[in-house]
């Protein structure tokens, strides 16, 4: 392979780079918290494959949970061009809340009137669900069901395309139209053949519940403050999401469950489906969805004369889907237990929501410790020996690992420099306090860098109980408070 030169940025220009997508914003509530946000990217492909959205929505007054907001924060990780993961960015919060919405004000609740206080006292069964239609059950099934369902739009876009442009001759002569031309030709066929992971982070502050939507290889960690009865305190590493990979025995187990025993030694291959994709879990992707006919079809009529035929099935391909947007959702008390406030900081617990491009570089507790230590206002370089001593951090639930990664030693030093926590993470995730280091990966452009780093986005949630004071006065600005549900 020939070498290539490329011209070293400077450490300025290293830092443009960082904080060039970085954005933050921090917003108080009528109970008294104080939340606040941080988010980053870094783009290794040209452009950028990751996305992120957020949104602050307010329960209805009439919502018998009120009052009290629904948080949402996602970032999506790309593959096979930015297209999946833009339309995500703009579609995945909504289908979100409009699934909550039609579970929260669904006509199955029971009335308060006579009438139905009679029928309830002579019902001889009572209706799955009945007493309460946000138990966290029916809220983590609302969010499955709305990742489902959008992808299955997603994937069948360019079908109804198809079917809304068949005339009754053409079908009687097998004729195929080329639709190439079509005004949604690539906007319905793009978001459908490439591919992306989403990972959700829903906030519901009324029942102070936290629900973690995870569908690919994404992940999401909580850092939780915990002091002893000497008041020394360490941050709790829990990890919220399990990677989606054929290295997981969870979906490995899962994916050989969904098709004939024969593909039990080929559905997974060196960790990845059928050989090729990754994630196990992923929006789009049709390759792995779609038969083979409705590839050939689709392809012709929309693709070929785009000058962008889309590539084959794998050749094992042969009981699709092999693969799914369906998350893997959890919930959980968002206080994690009583906690005690850390010294020189209010805010005693976070989450880290990020793309894997994040987690080839960085382990859970290495992102823990460097927010911990972030907040706790530490500047300068600290080496990587001395930061456990200066942000104590302890196991909770282990990560399960979806990557075959090999990540550096031990040696060497981080560096805590940035205002944004998480251009601080991608910082560190890159070459940390090695300048040099930092300033050679960063060099590296398109395509070229894929080949040493991912696209990365991170963001990070904290929030502080009794802070009002600190935040932003414009809390209830048409801009942070977008809707109601």
């Amino acid at each position: 392979m020939a070498n290539r030169t490329f011209s070293l940025l400077s450490q300025n220009a290293v830092k443009d780079r960082l904080v060039e997508n970085a954005s933050s914003d921090s917003f108080s509530r009528p109970d008294s918290t104080v939340w606040r946000y941080a988010t980053a990217s870094v783009a290794a492909n040209d452009p950028l494959e990751d996305a992120h959205a957020d949104a602050i929505i307010a329960r209805d007054p009439s919502d018998p949970s009120a009052p009290g907001d629904w948080l949402f924060f996602t970032v999506m990780d790309g593959h096979g061009g930015p297209h999946t993961s833009r339309l995500l960015s703009k579609t995945l919060i909504s289908a979100v809340v409009l699934e909550l919405s039609s579970l929260i004000h669904s006509s199955d609740v029971p009335k308060s009137g006579l009438l139905e206080k009679l029928k309830l006292m002579f019902r001889t069964s009572s209706p799955k669900f009945r007493e309460d239609p946000q138990i966290p059950e029916r809220i983590s099934l609302a969010i499955r069901n709305a990742f489902t369902k959008l992808d299955q739009e997603l994937i069948n876009a360019p079908l109804s395309v198809l079917a809304a442009n068949l005339d009754a001759e053409s079908i009687k002569k097998n004729i195929l139209p080329d639709l190439s031309r079509h005004p949604l030709a690539l906007q319905t066929m793009l978001p459908a053949v490439s591919g992306s992971c989403a990972l959700m982070a829903v906030f519901d502050t009324a029942h102070r519940h936290l629900y973690v939507a995870c569908s690919g290889d994404s992940r999401a960690v909580a850092g939780i403050w915990e002091e002893n009865e000497q008041g020394q305190g360490s941050w709790r590493v829990e990890v919220l999401s399990e990677d989606q990979t054929g290295r997981n025995p969870n979906e490995l187990q899962r994916i050989q469950s969904e098709h004939p025993p024969d593909e039990a030694g080929s559905v997974i291959r060196a960790g990845r489906v059928l050989g090729g994709l990754e994630p196990s879990r992923a929006f789009g992707d049709a390759r792995y969805k779609w038969p083979r006919d409705v590839q050939d079809v689709l392809n012709r009529a929309f693709l070929v004369g785009n000058d962008q035929p889309l590539r084959p099935p794998p050749s094992s391909f042969k009981t699709p889907p092999y693969v799914t947007a369906t998350p893997v959702v959890t919930y959980r008390d968002f206080d994690f237990g009583s906690v005690a406030r850390p010294s020189r900081s209010p805010a005693s617990r976070f989450v880290v929501l990020a793309t894997d491009g994040l987690w080839d570089k960085l382990s859970s507790e290495d992102v823990v410790a460097l927010v911990g230590g972030h907040l706790k206002g530490l500047k300068g370089i600290v080496s990587k020996t001395a930061l456990p001593e200066l942000v104590p951090t302890t196991s909770g639930a282990p990560t399960v690992e979806g990557k075959d990664k090999k990540r550096k030693s031990s040696s060497g030093s981080w560096s805590f420099e940035d205002e944004n926590v998480s251009s601080h993470l991608i910082r560190n995730a890159f070459g940390g306090g090695d300048a040099e280091s930092l300033r050679k990966l960063m060099s590296i452009p398109a395509p070229i860098a894929r080949s040493y780093r991912d696209d990365t986005t991170v963001t990070v949630v904290w929030w502080e109980d009794g802070q009002e004071g600190n935040a932003k006065t414009a809390t209830f600005s048409s801009d942070n408070i977008k809707a109601k549900l």
